[in-house]
């Protein structure tokens, strides 16, 4: 008789599970991404990892179900609630991402004291620190009180347990790669272990209608560790992303069931924790260089909100035979995109000199409203004559070199009155569309010469 097989491979992209080694995934197509995990033994039940004292569903109509205002949980943070899609949403399975060090525990330990503050019951399990350990980061972001209870545990029965004896209406899980389950005879961490994981935690989610936040890290490619189907499995997908040596910190959703993904949220690591940023556009554009060419300040849209940057431009010319080309914050394509039709359509010999794009604050922005503020600041630098910092700048370029139309033309305006700005230049299109105003000057262009004329 055959012994049954013992080991079996996993692909770390999207879960396909094969007998044998395989150089490309037949399902997501990748290479060298099958590894081999130990089998998960099965249960009495013939489930793996499967929770115990499952309640009983029944099918129901659409119009049987409520929806109410109380069902969506405020966090606290207005920033939080808005990438959320307005609040916690009961039963949901969120991840949290991002690099080490950027303030993932922090935030939710900070979310944490806001809802046991309003009455809400919150258990927070750590697999990484002791309660020393957290006990210490608590008392550095302040007072907590009510109902937040805490737990140093990695074994996932015993989470299962706690969570049942406790009832509590917001779970913690810090993080997924340290849980582990004793029918998975892999380490914690591994492909089969997150995968069977998240499974437990999303059945307890969904079963008992507690609102669960998972914390992942990530790999060095910028996504979280583990497969890929950890992300297809839950709710919500946050990012946390900016540089650890920075004060600033942007949280970014790339999936949500319950919201719109364009949302950010942006936060200021302070010594008392993190600390919402209400108005983004005064804070990234505080500290502009006064008559200073290649500095354009434009207006770049984040779902519903608008937030108002700087875009720097540095050409020189070149000592090399091939001009060098560098975009911080930005697509270096569209940056190559934009050189190529400054030289095409506005006969510029931009093959002569060197090209330093950057987005000051260091905010990452790939919307396409952002074009003719870059070739703004690259003509500015170019001809080393500064733009009106009073200005505003946005618009769509083409390979043609016409300026598009953008979404929300009045909104970014608006945006740009409240801080004060005295002039936008635009599309002439969004121009056509928009109510006039005496409040700011605006200037419709239709391509990208007109717009240079201007300076």
């Amino acid at each position: 008789m055959a012994k049954a097989k013992t080991t079996v491979f996993f692909c770390k992209e999207c879960g396909f599970e094969s007998s044998k080694w395989l150089g490309q995934c037949p399902a997501c197509k990748e290479w060298n991404t099958l590894v081999e995990e130990p089998v998960a033994k099965k249960t009495p039940s013939g489930r793996t990892g499967a929770v115990s004292q499952r309640t009983l569903a029944k099918p129901v109509k659409l119009e049987e179900v409520s929806i109410e205002e109380q069902d969506r949980i405020s966090t606290g943070y207005p920033e939080l609630d808005r990438v959320l899609g307005s609040g916690i949403v009961a039963g949901s399975l969120v991840l949290v991402g991002g690099d080490p060090g950027i303030g993932k525990s922090t935030l939710l330990l900070q979310m944490c004291r806001n809802l046991a503050r309003d009455g809400h019951r919150v258990l927070y399990i750590s697999g990484e620190e002791s309660l020393k350990q957290i006990k210490m980061r608590a008392s550095r972001i302040g007072t907590i009180s009510g109902e937040l209870l805490f737990l140093c545990e990695t074994n996932l029965d015993t989470i299962e347990e706690a969570i049942r004896e406790t009832k509590p209406e917001i779970v913690i899980i810090d993080s997924i790669q340290t849980m582990f389950r004793e029918d998975v005879t892999s380490a914690p961490g591994s492909v089969s272990q997150v995968r069977e994981s998240t499974n437990v935690l999303m059945q307890i989610a969904k079963g008992m209608g507690i609102s669960v936040f998972i914390v992942g890290h990530v790999t060095k490619e910028g996504v979280v560790a583990g497969p890929r189907v950890l992300e297809h499995m839950v709710d919500t997908v946050l990012y946390f992303e900016g540089e650890r040596n920075a004060s600033y910190r942007i949280l970014r959703g790339v999936k949500n069931r319950f919201g719109s993904t364009n949302e950010i949220g942006v936060f200021e690591m302070q010594e008392n924790g993190l600390e919402e940023v209400e108005n983004p556009s005064e804070y990234l554009l505080s500290g502009r260089p006064e008559d200073a060419s290649g500095a354009v300040a434009a207006c770049s849209l984040e779902g519903s909100r608008p937030i108002l940057l700087e875009v720097q431009a540095l050409v020189t010319q070149t000592n090399f035979g091939m001009p060098r080309r560098t975009a911080a914050g930005a697509d270096f394509n569209r940056v190559n995109l934009l050189i190529a039709v400054l030289e095409k359509r506005c006969r510029y010999e931009m093959s002569r000199y060197d090209a330093y794009v950057n987005i000051a604050g260091g905010m990452r922005m790939n919307e396409p409203a952002l074009d003719l503020a870059i070739i703004m600041a690259l003509v500015s630098s170019m001809k080393d004559k500064p733009v009106n910092p009073k200005c505003m700048i946005f618009g769509e370029v083409g390979l043609a070199g016409e300026v598009r139309a953008v979404s929300q033309a009045e909104q970014r305006v608006h945006e740009a009155i409240k801080l004060g700005f005295e002039s936008c230049i635009l599309p002439q299109v969004s121009l056509d569309k928009m109510k006039k105003t005496d409040k700011i000057t605006l200037y419709g262009v239709s391509n990208v010469r007109e717009a240079i004329r201007l300076i």
